[in-house]
């Protein structure tokens, strides 16, 4: 169904490329990282879920993150790998905010739940003693709920904004996806009050867990230089580095599309910055945590020794 002010039924969705060629390269390409981010994401949720060893709070917030990271996949690149292999890649306006809903919901939960992620290694590293009872399955559970409120806090807020808007027949989204930055530049009536939601919802949902996360690791840093032996600052840096990587990569690359003006990053610039925080840093999630972590590894090694004994 259409808004009722606007006269746009559907939406086409231009994608990345209109080069046939490139097109068939690109399709594989995204193809490749989509059944990586699958098969990596869920099987560490799935790892996480069968092994006792690692139902502790660190786990029961990476287990949300591939999650997370699964779904908000789901959300875009199954209808972007469309747009290769289709002469036109139509999406209905109801599909297109649905569409825009999900995707900001995962985003933002994401945003917030590897903040939540800093104060668990916070608690982690400063406070070991009291760990298990500081991050009690309670206070998780209460953490995992907030970060999901505000997830959808921030998507209906973005959705009820574009939903607002008057399409009076420009329906060409020069993206891969239904996305705001596009979306607002197709409306025919002020678009103001619309940014400066997206500008505020958007700084609420980088800005806070930004400000939590750096808080943490100065918290944490702090902490560390006043451990003596240099085998106990090693392991306490490995034990933050996976994190670290994951939200320099998912934080910079968000804030570079959101935070600029249009007039600053052009869309075109947009679309590419866009597919490193939807597909590659999903795709890298599970690498990061694997690779680097021993106890993960250690895990895996243990599932496949069952099921080869079985």
């Amino acid at each position: 169904m259409a808004a009722t002010n606007s006269s746009v039924t559907e939406f086409i969705l231009l994608g990345l490329t209109d080069q046939p060629g490139l097109q068939i390269l690109l399709f594989f390409l995204f193809l490749g990282f989509y059944t990586v981010a699958m098969v990596g994401n869920l099987g560490l949720v799935t790892l996480i879920g069968l092994n006792s060893s690692l139902h502790t709070p660190m786990y029961f917030f990476l287990f949300n993150l591939s999650l997370i990271d699964f779904c908000y996949s789901t959300t875009i690149i199954p209808k972007m790998l469309k747009s290769f292999v289709s002469k036109q890649n139509i999406i209905m306006h109801a599909g297109c905010m649905t569409q825009l809903f999900f995707f900001c919901f995962f985003v933002i939960s994401e945003s917030f739940l590897l903040s939540a992620m800093a104060c668990d290694r916070y608690v982690a590293i400063c406070k070991p003693l009291v760990y298990m009872v500081t991050m009690s399955p309670q206070v998780c559970l209460l953490l995992l709920l907030g970060v999901y409120v505000m997830g959808f806090s921030g998507a209906m807020a973005h959705t009820g904004s574009i939903a607002s808007l008057t399409f009076c027949g420009k329906n060409l989204v020069n993206h891969f996806m239904c996305d705001i930055l596009p979306l607002l530049e197709l409306s025919c009536n002020s678009t103001y009050v619309n940014e400066l939601v997206v500008f505020i919802v958007v700084s609420i949902g980088i800005g806070m867990p930004i400000v939590t996360i750096f808080i943490s690791y100065a918290l944490i840093l702090s902490s560390i230089l006043h451990i003596h032996s240099t085998e106990g600052r090693s392991k306490a840096f490995s034990t933050c580095g996976s994190h670290i990587i994951v939200v320099s990569l998912f934080y910079g690359s968000a804030a570079f599309v959101y935070l600029k003006p249009p007039s600053i990053l052009p869309l075109d610039q947009g679309k590419v910055s866009s597919l490193f925080y939807t597909i590659v840093v999903p795709m890298l999630n599970p690498l990061i945590y694997s690779l680097r972590n021993k106890d993960v590894k250690v895990a895996l090694r243990k599932t496949l020794a069952r099921k080869i004994f079985s």
